[in-house]
């Protein structure tokens, strides 16, 4: 009587010695496989079988079972050839069984195949692993074992980088062609991020509700007003409307301050960040001046009265203005545009909010921490293709802005801002008719 095929471990003696080789036998399929390795390797070994399973069973439903003479078959049985599947981050070699079509002679694919041999996953394992802080250099070293017995490639430095870069460079047409016209925004900051001392600069929106949105990227040579005009142009060529009034939040850069004046004119409303203000003051300072000096500008601008606050920042220049004149220069320039949202009587959470580029600062510290491992720099396509995929991720993490509940004010006070510019426009045009 025939012995049953086993389907529990079982124990065969090895040929090294007295030590013994345990396999375990597949129920079903009949594949032994070495219990000793890891799990993973363990699944990896039985996922295999489980594939070459399915692959022929889907030479069988073409061509049948084997010596099969049934005249409906649609295929041939072709032998088997090597092959490539997907597996956690790389291509794996399998046996692919072959099958040919009866009337044209031409090979028939099969199912499984084409989904087990797909390049999405490996494309997008890739770039996962890299964005978490694994280098290419060791991409191989990052993804788990599968075992002696299975050849596997496009685990390299280069090959990864390729992958990585196929893709991401992608992200940046789809990333850069985004319409604009559904946003309802109520405030922008703009900023830039230096790789390698070149800019990228970045567009950041603030939708009535609260949201964050990344508008817009851009790199050049230096942050010029050239380069923010360009910015600012595309994002208006993606629907971004220029005749109703926005707050702008900027660092004090005077590019950025004249490309959107140049862009937007008297319906832009500049906001310049108080911290990096705060900041350039005590730049001109000597240390045993810079504290009590910077609690005098904070006190200034948690003010909720403007006047109260311009006195405040005059005085303190007027003080400053015989032994520190540079630091008298510092606060003088740009005063008045540092109380814009104090001016508008928003709702104390909502205006500190409003008063620093706090919120595109944290946009830029994703995009640093995920490019953190480049060290060579390879031209403005490479800067800003990281930068987008910086960009990308931090979306994915965007919560509302603090005080977003009060935004609602700041929408009614454009609104005004608007009323009054199109009033002067109308009456303008009386005078000139009339």
């Amino acid at each position: 009587m025939p012995k049953s095929a086993p389907n529990r471990r079982e124990t065969q003696e090895g040929s090294k010695g007295d030590e013994r080789v345990h396999q375990l036998v597949l129920p079903g399929l009949r594949v032994a496989i070495d219990p000793r390795e890891t799990m993973v390797h363990l699944a990896v070994s039985a996922g295999l079988a489980v594939l070459q399973a399915y692959l022929e069973q889907d030479r069988v439903a073409i061509c049948g079972p084997v010596c099969s003479r049934s005249k409906a078959r649609n295929g041939l049985r072709w032998g088997s050839s090597p092959s490539e599947i997907t597996l956690g981050g790389r291509r794996v070699k399998v046996m692919r069984p072959r099958v040919r079509s009866r009337d044209t002679e031409e090979e028939i694919e099969l199912p499984n195949l084409d989904w087990a041999s797909a390049q999405d996953p490996l494309v997008a394992r890739t770039v996962e692993q890299i964005l978490a802080g694994v280098s290419t250099r060791n991409y191989a070293r990052s993804l788990e074992g599968v075992g002696a017995g299975v050849v596997s490639r496009s685990t390299s430095k280069s090959a990864a980088s390729r992958r990585f870069v196929a893709a991401t460079a992608k992200k940046i047409d789809g990333f850069m062609a985004r319409r604009l016209e559904s946003l309802e925004l109520v405030a922008m900051m703009i900023d830039a991020l230096e790789f390698a001392g070149e800019p990228v600069v970045a567009a950041l929106g603030i939708t009535a509700d609260g949201h964050k949105e990344v508008l817009g990227l851009i790199h050049g040579s230096t942050e010029n007003a050239a380069v923010c005009r360009d910015l600012l142009a595309n994002l208006i060529e993606r629907g971004l409307p220029t005749d109703r009034s926005l707050l702008f939040v900027l660092d004090g850069s005077k590019a950025l301050h004249k490309a959107v004046v140049d862009t937007f004119g008297k319906r832009a409303l500049i906001q310049r960040c108080t911290v990096h203000k705060r900041r350039n003051v005590r730049e001109h300072l000597p240390k045993e001046r810079q504290r009590a000096v910077d609690a005098v500008l904070r006190q200034a601008y948690r003010s909720t009265a403007v006047e109260k606050a311009r006195a405040l920042l005059v005085n303190q220049a007027r003080t400053l203005e015989e032994d520190y004149p540079s630091a008298a220069a510092s606060i003088r320039e740009g005063l008045d545009e540092t109380l814009t949202v104090m001016r508008l009587g928003l709702p104390d959470q909502i205006a500190r909010t409003l008063t620093t580029t706090n919120p595109i600062e944290s946009l830029m510290s994703v995009i640093r921490t995920k490019s953190r491992n480049v060290r060579r720099w390879r031209g403005g396509k490479m800067r800003l293709r990281w930068a987008v995929v910086g960009a990308t991720e931090a979306q994915k993490a965007f919560r509302r802005i603090k005080g977003h509940r009060h935004l609602v004010a700041l929408a009614n006070r454009l609104r005004e801002h608007d009323a009054k510019l199109d009033g002067r426009v109308l009456e303008k045009a009386k005078s000139a008719t009339g």
